[in-house]
């Protein structure tokens, strides 16, 4: 196996390497700034030399580059060595442009993309409702169409950044004598709208992100809808594809297990640091077996990209196996801390991101590690996808799926 990039694109990387160093961090007067100015200003450079935002067209504030999956990854390893801004990080960047480029109207593209990937705007997702579960389709959000408006009234739940999010895309059911998968709009929503009420959910990780969103007698405008009338459920497809290749990438199971490490190697157990202990070594390495497989995996995908072939199954594969190797990492982490890993989680609600060793920290990872299993569609879920869609086998017969 042939893990080298080749010389053109190492030369990229040295290209990448220089621009960083005179870019970043700013120097001069430009170093006092807010750190927010500052990364809006490195952002600006970076899109103009082509770094960031490279799948979105320059009309819309992109660098319109061609899909080339091998300096794409360049660029987040030398961009993540030198700490440096990438594009922002948020369900809009991630989920809903991707999403308009490629469904959305020109009008849609040409007001939302650019102010979301310069951070000016935030979305959130107004998927999951109380009654459905993980029967998305069986949504009872209504939205009438009255004059120029629709007037949506209904409950999402599990909405996150609501409180803060200056926008929500949001399916609505729409034809409600239609077959359920096929009843569904896809509606973009101002989060100031009259009838809009948000409330947090405190977790038990103690961080409040998620809400749940009351909708009364909301108005969006008519023509906020992505994709035609009744065809949300396709729309909403493209963006849980890009929500769950998100959670799947196997840069975040290779941060967890060097995080683990870590904190194998600080706690001890029996006067000796816990990574000296067997059962504990032998644990680390069968996590390393799977984080390494999910990155292979991922060296695979992209060299049939790199081919132009389809990765076929295999890239049904990754949220789960991201959400597999989440619940090792844990697990273990659990063990190293022992008692005190009984301790209530910090009132701040740390989360998957939060690195080091502290204690409070691996809670809130050991906690939110179970949720993880939810986000982006269930565990279950993802392997009904790997059998019926991957392997071919028949849908349950149980699962009324018409209706």
């Amino acid at each position: 196996m042939d893990l080298s990039y080749g010389a053109e694109i190492e030369s990229f990387r040295e290209e990448v390497r220089k621009f960083l160093a005179a870019n970043w961090p700013l120097q001069g007067e430009e170093a006092g700034r807010s750190r927010e100015e500052q990364t809006r200003l490195f952002r600006e450079r970076a899109i103009a030399e082509g770094y960031l935002c490279r799948n979105v067209p320059r009309k819309y504030g992109g660098s319109e580059q061609p899909a080339d999956p091998l300096r794409a990854q360049v660029i987040r390893e030398e961009f993540t060595a030198a700490h440096a801004p990438m594009e922002p990080r948020g369900i809009g960047t991630m989920m809903l442009v991707p999403t308009l480029l490629e469904r959305g109207e020109e009008w849609q593209k040409e007001k939302f993309v650019g102010p979301t990937i310069r951070g000016e705007i935030t979305w959130c997702q107004g998927y999951s409702e109380p009654g459905s579960g993980s029967d998305l389709a069986s949504l009872k959000t209504r939205g009438e169409l009255v004059g120029d408006d629709w007037v949506i009234n209904g409950q999402k739940i599990w909405t996150s950044g609501a409180m803060e999010a200056d926008y929500m895309f949001c399916l609505v059911r729409t034809e409600p004598e239609a077959p359920k998968h096929a009843g569904i709009s896809y509606l973009l929503i101002d989060m100031k709208s009259p009838g809009i009420d948000v409330r947090p959910l405190r977790q038990m990780t103690g961080s409040s992100e998620f809400n749940e969103v009351f909708l009364t007698d909301v108005h969006t405008p008519r023509d906020w809808i992505v994709g035609k009338r009744g065809e949300g459920w396709l729309v909403s497809r493209t963006t849980l594809k890009h929500e769950r290749n998100s959670i799947g990438a196997a840069a975040q199971s290779l941060g967890l297990l060097e995080g683990l490490v870590d904190l194998a190697k600080e706690r001890r157990l029996g006067g000796r640091p816990a990574i000296e202990d067997p059962g504990i070594r032998r644990a680390l390495v069968e996590i390393e077996g799977y984080v390494r497989a999910h990155q292979y995996s991922g060296y695979l995908q992209m060299t049939k990209g790199l081919k132009g072939e389809d990765a076929g199954i295999i890239q049904l594969m990754n949220k789960l196996n991201s959400t597999n190797i989440g619940h090792r990492v844990a697990h273990l982490a659990m063990e190293i801390l022992g008692d005190e890993g009984l301790r209530a989680p910090s009132s701040r609600g740390l989360g998957l991101s939060a690195a080091g060793t502290s204690t409070e920290s691996w809670i809130a990872q050991y906690m939110a590690s179970l949720g993880i299993a939810i986000a982006g569609g269930t565990a279950n879920i993802q392997r009904n996808v790997i059998a019926e869609r991957g392997l071919g086998l028949p849908r349950d017969s149980a699962a009324n799926r018409s209706k």
